[in-house]
């Protein structure tokens, strides 16, 4: 049996949540499992249709890491259990065992400064864990940089399910909400400096004076939504700009479908930033191309020049460069096939065979 240890997991959604639930599901149909996951509203529904054990684990949060820990701990002494996956190092900190410890990072919560008081703690609980699971290229060098053992470090990239057909309905609800404007531009993200939602704004600006009828479709929530709808409102885009956000996966996925290019050209803003991206690969399976930034993981998502792009988040000019060089000629069109050809690649039935070499 395997102990799958997680501060992130459904019903509760995010980009994290999806992966401990993409990788447990599939580890299910190989392992016997058992998820130590933090409490959520409405989790009793969710955890009867799965067919694994999962244990809530709820309280003050402070507090809740000591008991979640005291309670793995109690259940490895009494349990035949051969080792511990985790998805942050925080899940791991108070785990007392000499059983195979497997830790997933991610990045922006291992990028602390050297020797601060966070790094060390990082450091201790990394470096003492029998294997560390890099979501890119990006965050295994980033882990490195940060202190630790290259030698601990494997790469391996997050998974997604294959997609289902889309209802007719409901992409012909898109068509008539986007009515006839083309180009589109989407992002389906946080509201976050990182995501760089602001620059891409800044360059549709330019572009609207090639393409009048181009729309910059919006889909999510955060922080900086309220900074992101002022920007919008000062360079007079509301009409090129549409915001979603409370809608069903089916219509994002629908306005995904429906659109030309997929958007994100993440920057590192202080601490936060891209360690893979699993949303440009959400695109591909739709057959839309991407254009990512180069600080981060991106480029384990996007093939530059075949899938999508990879440009400077950092710098407009190369952002503007990089929409209009795909808009032209319809070089989309080329880089959105290669795409959804290539995308197989990351499904979580091949992705998984990564980890049972490991586990086996």
């Amino acid at each position: 049996m395997y102990l799958v240890v997680t501060r992130s997991f459904p019903p509760e959604v995010g980009g994290m949540q999806n992966l401990m639930w993409g990788l447990t599901k599939e580890l299910s149909k190989n392992y016997m499992l058992k998820v130590f996951a933090d409490y959520q509203d409405n989790h009793k529904t969710f955890d009867e249709q799965v067919s694994f054990s999962i244990e809530r684990v709820g309280g003050i949060k402070l507090l809740r890491k000591y008991r979640k820990a005291q309670l793995i701990n109690e259940f490895i002494k009494e349990n035949k259990v051969e080792g511990v996956i985790a998805d942050h190092w925080k899940s791991l900190e108070f785990i007392k065992t000499t059983k195979k410890k497997i830790c997933l990072i991610h990045s922006k919560e291992i990028n602390h400064e050297k020797k601060t008081n966070l790094n060390k703690r990082v450091l201790n609980v990394l470096n003492n864990v029998d294997l560390v699971i890099a979501n890119s290229k990006f965050t295994k060098n980033l882990a490195i940089q940060c202190g630790v053992d290259e030698d601990k470090i494997i790469v391996i990239n997050p998974g997604v399910h294959p997609v289902q057909e889309l209802k007719k309905k409901s992409l012909e609800k898109v068509e008539s909400l986007l009515k006839h404007k083309s180009p589109r531009l989407i992002t389906v993200s946080r509201y976050d400096k990182r995501k760089n939602h602001e620059k891409i704004i800044m360059a549709l600006r330019n572009l609207k004076q090639i393409y009048p009828d181009i729309v910059y479709i919006c889909i999510g929530y955060g922080d900086e939504e309220e900074n992101i709808k002022k920007l919008v409102k000062e360079l007079n885009l509301e009409e090129q700009v549409m915001f979603f956000k409370d809608i069903s996966n089916e219509l994002k996925n629908s306005l995904l479908a429906k659109s030309n290019i997929f958007i994100m050209p993440s920057i590192i803003y202080k601490k936060s930033v891209e360690g893979f991206g699993i949303a440009y690969v959400e695109a591909a399976q739709y057959g839309i191309p991407s254009i990512g930034g180069k600080d981060g993981g991106a480029a384990d998502a996007i093939e530059h020049q075949k899938t999508g792009l990879i440009c400077d988040g950092n710098n407009l000019e190369d952002i503007y460069s990089s929409i209009n060089s795909m808009l032209e000629n319809k070089k989309y069109l080329e880089y959105g096939k290669s795409a959804k050809d290539s995308v197989s690649k990351f499904y979580w039935s091949n992705i998984i065979d990564e980890y049972k070499k490991i586990l086996n």
